[in-house]
């Protein structure tokens, strides 16, 4: 099986580039990457990666910066990243020519760019799961962008939002991830004989890799067609996309579909022992956290003297050790709300940066290159590596498919 050349963009510490160097076959070959952090002097996470990882070209420059032939040179097979979620709202110049309406957006733009320099094979991207449903105002509107762009350039697209818990990892942590891949592939062509419900739930890249339950969550199933004027779809298209999809010529099927649910690693399974003094807390911050993840209303006055009261409900008052951590954000290293409060043997502390790696599935100390508050900040950000080797572990047994072997690929 020949290596598969893979471009990573938006890099971060090399999450991406991690879970697919840990694949059964590892013919994931990661040659070329970027990461660039706008407005910091100092680039934490590229220096993190820089050292972690010793082949191929490391970029760390502005992606908008990259020449197309530069692009165009890495001979990409696969390109994977997670991209900040903007507003993907296109606008049609007065020479006709597609453009995106003010500042947002451009990073999806670029990874369509290099997708034109290079057209490879797969695209494995990585978001926060609200972008099925944004922007507010116009729900499904940005999803549809990407979906009736990628259609247009000759993918078919498979997403699903992936709860890592559901699946056996140590953090309730939610990410949709989209699967494209050419229509001129082996596994492309034969896909195309199977319907799209079945490549849901069955036969599929997520179906196989994550595998759910055969019916839909409270029978909620929906079906739409993307016009080919991607102006058009960014005007005018509102749906409801669920958590699994399929995108093919432009007909899309989604519904909401439910895990078949394993056992969970817990925060009991990933804490350090003898943990330093540094990260437990005094009394008046034990309170403080208290107080923040109490029930609260409060009275608050507008600029314009508009007097209205600020609710919110109440949390455990220490996060449960026997079940899978909450939701790790990039605030984790400050006391607020969601920061993650522990009583550990009548000591109350915070999450270690280990354990925040280790809630990501990265080997301790990964990001050991920088200031703690930057490693929490740089957690916030990653993904959860093993995800990424289940995904890997797919593509592989899809790019080693043909016509005879499809059977086959069921079976697994």
């Amino acid at each position: 099986m020949d290596d598969i050349k893979v471009v990573e963009l938006f890099a971060g510490v090399g999450g991406f580039r991690l879970g697919l160097e840990q694949t059964k076959n590892r013919i994931f070959d990661v040659t070329w990457a970027n990461q660039w952090e706008p407005s910091r002097k100092v680039q934490h996470a590229f220096d993190c990666y820089n050292k972690r990882f010793d082949t191929g070209e490391h970029v760390n420059r502005d992606i908008g910066e990259i020449s197309d032939k530069e692009m165009a040179d890495t001979n990409a097979d696969m390109i994977v990243g997670g991209f900040p979620c903007q507003d993907y709202s296109v606008a049609r110049t007065l020479n006709g020519e597609l453009g995106i309406q003010g500042k947002k957006g451009v990073l999806f733009w670029q990874i369509i760019r290099f997708v034109q320099n290079t057209y490879p094979k797969y695209l494995l991207l990585e978001n926060v799961d609200r972008l099925l449903k944004s922007p507010s105002n116009q729900r499904g509107r940005d999803f549809a962008v990407m979906l009736s762009t990628l259609s247009e350039l000759g993918y078919v697209v498979e997403w699903r939002v992936i709860n890592a818990a559901d699946y056996g990892n140590a953090q309730r942590r939610r990410r949709v991830f989209i699967f494209g891949y050419k229509h001129d592939l082996d596994y492309s062509n034969e896909m195309s004989k199977e319907n799209l419900e079945d490549i849901i739930y069955k036969n599929g890249m997520f179906a196989q890799a994550f595998p759910i339950e055969n019916e839909p969550n409270k029978n909620r199933v929906a079906q739409t067609t993307l016009s080919s004027d991607i102006v058009e779809v960014s005007d005018n298209f509102k749906f409801h996309f669920y958590n699994s999809g399929i995108m093919r010529d432009g007909k899309v099927l989604t519904i909401d579909t439910i895990p078949k649910y394993e056992n969970a690693l817990t925060l009991n399974d990933i804490i350090e022992d003898n943990v330093g003094d540094s990260y437990s807390l005094n009394s008046d911050q034990i309170e403080k956290f208290r107080y923040l993840r109490g029930p609260k209303k409060i009275k608050r006055t507008t600029k314009e003297g508009h007097e209205y009261y600020f609710s919110e409900g109440g949390m455990s008052e220490t996060d449960a050790l026997d079940l899978p951590a909450r939701t790790m954000l990039t605030s984790e290293a400050s006391v607020n709300r969601s920061t993650h409060f522990l009583n550990i043997n009548n000591t109350y502390r915070t999450l270690t940066p280990i354990e925040a790696e280790r809630l990501n599935g990265f080997p301790d100390n990964w990001t050991d290159t920088m200031p703690d508050r930057m490693r929490f900040f740089c957690m916030g950000n990653a993904l959860v590596v093993p995800i990424i080797t289940r995904i890997g572990n797919q593509i592989e047994k899809i790019e080693h498919m043909t016509k005879d072997s499809f059977s086959q690929l069921k079976l697994f």
